[in-house]
């Protein structure tokens, strides 16, 4: 069978329904249909009950609306709170002032939530006015943010790792450990290009004369102490091989509850619509998981991933050629897709040619969340851009622009990542 009719028939009919605002998940459902009914004499109705009910009994999978619902409790707690307060007399005096609280914030809550949105919002809530009321420079603050907010996809728990580890059958665990390092070596980039722009044009925290104490420093880190403990509880776990993913986001879970009502922000409504908060991001990921799983049975059937997988061999291109071409692929697709969709939309494709190439699936992973990082600052469908959009009231060009040097910076990321592998496959190595 012609693979050029098969990959345009696929993939029309998959714009087709994306362009007309259709869900995703029903667009790749949609696409499977057409996919199945044209090319393959397979029972439809059958082969779908069948696909999405393996699928959803995945018992990996049941971290997943933990981790979520550990997000939104986090989230409507005074986390940010805590943050901002416990963060500032610790980074005043570096070069770049407060802006590193940008970074190093929304690292610490991207440890303990898993989501990139929710991460920028966190942080974003409590930083944004107080970094304009000491007249710091709207672009740093709005990049700073934009970059720092995608830490939430690498860092574990990591809802997206989640994702890929179930879509191509690898530890959790291992995914989660892997992600530990590169996470922190973004948001040391981050924090150094804030450093670097603060020398060249000047350190607004020497111009604010803000001194604090010893004793300041000491009470910021009693701020910060229950965030660190419950990152222990959740990552340590893992580590340690006390926990399995799903027994520590059952310990998050607890976790966040716990320290939620001991700030006092935990009530029957908060806890409510967190609950609810997580069902609906729950169920809008399995739908799509739904979608994605059914499409790769269609594209299964039809033999078309092997044979593309098969042609792109062909090639006989070198492992770095191949990432390049990838990377470029998804920097192209995280500007209309955002980071799930382009993960389960392309695994069905992606995984035999990148496992025919000889690469370490964990590595992947974590290259994978690094490539799909840009695409939370890629206009026009950026997600990090539309949720600053609404806190900070600029234009999407100002934030696009203001989030460029983030962009370049996680370019970088990738660069370090390739040449020095060890990075993401230390950690899993231990375990």
């Amino acid at each position: 069978m012609n693979e050029a009719l098969l990959t345009g028939v696929f993939l029309l009919a998959l714009f087709f329904l994306l362009g007309s605002s259709v869900w995703v998940a029903f667009s790749l459902l949609g696409c499977a249909v057409v996919g199945m009914e044209m090319f393959t004499h397979r029972p439809v109705g059958e082969s779908m009950a069948m696909t999405i009910w393996g699928v959803n009994s995945s018992w990996t999978l049941t971290s997943l609306p933990l981790f979520v619902w550990m997000g939104e409790i986090l989230f409507r707690s005074k986390l940010s709170e805590s943050l901002f307060k416990g963060l500032t007399p610790l980074m005043s005096r570096l070069p770049g002032g407060l802006l590193h609280v940008n970074v190093a914030g929304s690292a610490i809550f991207a440890a303990i939530c898993g989501s990139s949105a929710a991460t920028a919002v966190t942080v974003g809530k409590m930083s944004i006015p107080e970094l304009r009321r000491r007249n710091y420079p709207e672009h740093m603050i709005v990049g700073t943010l934009a970059g720092a907010g995608t830490l939430g996809l690498l860092i574990p728990p990591s809802i997206t790792l989640i994702i890929y580890g179930v879509t191509v059958n690898e530890s959790i665990a291992k995914l989660f450990m892997a992600g530990v390092l590169p996470g922190l070596m973004l948001a040391a980039l981050f924090m150094g290009y804030v450093a670097v722009v603060a020398w060249l044009k000047g350190d607004q925290s020497e111009r604010e004369q803000m001194v604090y104490s010893l004793k300041d420093k000491l009470k910021g880190g009693v701020q910060l102490l229950p965030v660190f403990s419950l990152i222990l509880v959740v990552i340590g776990s893992i580590y340690s091989g006390v926990a399995t993913a799903t027994e520590s986001a059952v310990l998050g879970v607890a976790g966040s509850l716990l320290m939620a009502g001991l700030q006092g922000s935990l009530s029957w409504d908060s806890f409510r619509q967190s609950l609810m908060g997580a069902v609906r991001t729950s169920c809008m990921i399995a739908f799509i998981l739904m979608g994605s799983s059914f499409l790769s049975l269609a594209m299964g059937f039809t033999g078309l991933p092997h044979n593309l997988a098969a042609i792109i061999a062909s090639w006989h291109l070198s492992p770095l050629m191949l990432i390049v071409i990838l990377t470029l692929f998804y920097i192209v697709m995280g500007c209309f897709l955002d980071g799930i969709s382009s993960i389960v939309l392309t695994m069905a494709v992606i995984e035999p040619l990148v496992r025919q190439a000889g690469f370490d699936m964990i590595w992947f992973g974590v290259y994978l969340m690094l490539v799909v990082e840009m695409a939370q600052i890629t206009p026009p469908v950026g997600f990090n851009l539309f949720v600053l959009q609404g806190m900070t009231g600029h234009d999407m060009g100002f934030i696009a622009r203001a989030a460029f040097p983030m962009f370049l910076l996680m370019i970088l990321a990738v660069v370090l990542l390739v040449w020095f592998p060890g990075i993401a496959t230390a950690l899993p190595a231990a375990m």
